[in-house]
């Protein structure tokens, strides 16, 4: 099977994304390559396949003729996805000629980055140097990206019928409505049922509330569609009728009541004179609520901390044996890198400064043998950041050769550890992720939940992975998906832990890339839920957004730098 199967095959089409972004692209001092007057800037976006890693096409802006500093009108829409590594790639031609064939055009620079690095700048406003003429400066581009504000909205929705058609021999009908948006090819798609009020013409539903995007996809006066029937125990509903309003129609009968008639095409057409209609259903209220998102809090300057553990136990094999877990190949990443680095280049996106703090546990350190299950990877307790998750891989890779396998496998400490510094940060400014990554058996689950109850209330979240062939019973019971922990009677105040074992989520065509994208979705899907559900809880507002170009300066005493002197 080719690798274009894979990913057509593959589940993460189905997704629903988080939100839509649009993106506004503008370019400074771009190449001159027209004789005689200045260049026509077009720019084309490319997006990239998970599974076969090919580019492709996704829109082009428009041409501005006769400029080196564009800013084009034409936006791109793109489906957000937290949890996923979107590659972007943008191209810049100069247009010469009327031809869509862009091997005819010259070619002015080209900009790789992924949506998250966008999303995750100050502003939400990335800004890059252009490349890809060699010895040639072809300046730079700057991509803004601005969630779309449908995306956020919800709406309360209430509706009564009033003499709706009598379906049952012996009573009245028990009647319900289904709700249907309309599709861009004229189709519809079922996205709401009420329930059923039993036996009376004049029923009133419950409120309900439904995304905005669940409803019209974003589209106000995009056509929605409802049905009344009558409900049967066989399942063989009744039709009653239907109506079609819009979000936009709808929305605007928040002052009055709205009434729709309910009309059957088959009594229609039998051409009664006397048939008016089958009822009518009045919209009670339309209330409109906008949501904050995930999004409003990344571009209002909070930042993701993202910090890493790794189990040093005898259990994960001898690291120079190639049945390690820690075997280090010169061919492949071990299972602990690969985990490494699927999560950590998602998140990297949203941390600002790139220093990401990497820490073992369960090992024998030199010189003096002690057992030590917190210990900095790179070796020094004062300043535990590597630069980047290549700085985190190295120095992984450095601490296999000097420190000695050993154990127990205690978790607590590494939480504890990550818990101190969230618990000094708790305006909203920071967000903390503990990634774990282990092989197997826990030997401090009492105090492992203790630490976890304790940091609930904090910002932070806990991913751990589980590599290797082992069973995880314990650390699926932290996952608190099927019961929320406790510890001494204390339950934990949200979920803020997710487990997966790697083995679950590895290709069995052995690509890599496609193993890791796996991983990373499954394991970060829930962290803007538990994020928001921290903001949410405790009142907390998205900052302002910052003025463009200016740097964010702290004042001294705040706790990142008093966390970080040590390397400013």
């Amino acid at each position: 099977m080719n690798m274009a199967c894979i990913g057509d095959a593959d589940p993460f089409t189905a997704a629903i994304p988080a939100t839509k972004v649009e993106l506004t692209v503008s370019c400074r001092n771009l190449l001159d390559r027209d004789t005689f007057s200045k260049s026509d800037p077009i720019c084309v976006l490319y997006t990239q396949g998970i599974a076969n890693r090919e580019w492709r096409e996704f829109g082009r802006t428009e041409v501005i003729d006769n400029t080196l500093n564009p800013d084009f009108v034409r936006k791109f829409i793109l489906d957000y996805f937290f949890e996923e590594r979107q590659n972007l790639r943008f191209d810049l031609y100069d247009l010469d000629c009327k031809s869509d064939n862009l091997s005819k055009h010259d070619f002015l620079g080209q900009a790789f980055c992924t949506l998250g690095e966008i999303v995750g700048s100050l502003g939400s406003r990335l800004e890059k140097p252009l490349i890809g003429i060699p010895g040639k400066k072809c300046g730079t581009i700057i991509v803004r990206a601005e969630e779309l504000s449908n995306c956020r909205e919800s709406v309360m929705l209430q509706f009564c019928g009033n003499k709706l058609d009598k379906k049952d021999f012996f009573g009245k009908s028990d009647p319900f409505l289904v709700f249907y948006r309309s599709n861009e090819d004229g189709s519809y798609t079922i996205c709401h049922k009420t329930e059923v009020v039993k036996n009376t013409l004049d029923p009133v539903w419950q409120a309900f509330k439904i995304p905005v995007r669940a409803l019209c996809n974003g589209d106000y006066d995009r056509s929605i569609k409802v049905e009344v029937y009558d409900w049967d125990r066989d399942g063989g509903h009744d039709f009653i009728g239907e109506f079609s309003t819009s979000y936009r129609e709808m929305s605007r009968s928040q002052s009055q009541f709205h009434i729709y008639e309910v009309l059957n095409p088959k009594k229609k057409g039998k051409k009664k004179k006397k048939y008016l209609n089958s009822g009518t259903v009045t919209l009670l209220s339309c209330l409109v609520d906008t949501e904050l998102s995930f999004l409003d809090y990344i571009r209002g300057g909070t930042q993701i901390n993202f910090t890493v553990a790794i189990d040093f136990t005898a259990s994960n094999g001898n690291p120079s044996q190639p049945t390690s877990l820690h075997y280090m190949s010169p061919y492949q990443l071990n299972d602990y890198a690969m985990a490494l680095r699927a999560v950590g280049e998602i998140i990297q996106d949203y941390d600002s400064d790139k220093l990401f703090p990497a820490l073992g546990f369960g090992a024998k350190l030199p010189p003096d043998g002690r057992v030590s299950h917190e210990f900095p990877l790179n070796g020094n307790p004062q300043n535990p950041y590597c630069n980047g998750i290549d700085g985190v891989l190295e120095a992984y890779y450095q601490s296999l050769k000097s420190v000695r396998l050993y154990g127990p496998t205690h978790f607590s400490p590494v939480i504890n550890h990550v818990a101190r510094y969230a618990s000094a940060v708790t305006d909203g400014s920071q967000y903390f992720i503990l990634l774990i990554i282990s092989d197997g058996v826990i030997t401090d689950m009492a105090q492992t939940k203790e630490s976890i109850v304790n940091a609930a209330s904090l910002p932070m979240s806990i991913i751990i992975v589980g590599v290797g062939p082992a069973e995880f019973d314990e650390m699926i019971e932290l996952d608190g998906d099927e019961e929320r922990i406790s510890s001494q009677g204390r339950y934990a105040e949200r979920d803020i832990v997710q487990f997966v074992p790697f083995r679950d989520y590895i290709d069995r065509r052995g690509n890599h890339i496609l193993s890791m994208a796996r991983l990373a979705k499954e394991v970060l899907a829930e962290i803007p839920d538990q994020f928001l559900s921290y903001m949410r809880t405790r009142g907390i507002k998205p900052g302002p957004l910052p003025p463009p170009y200016t740097p964010c300066v702290l004042p001294a005493n705040h706790p990142l730098l008093t966390r970080r002197v040590s390397r400013i």
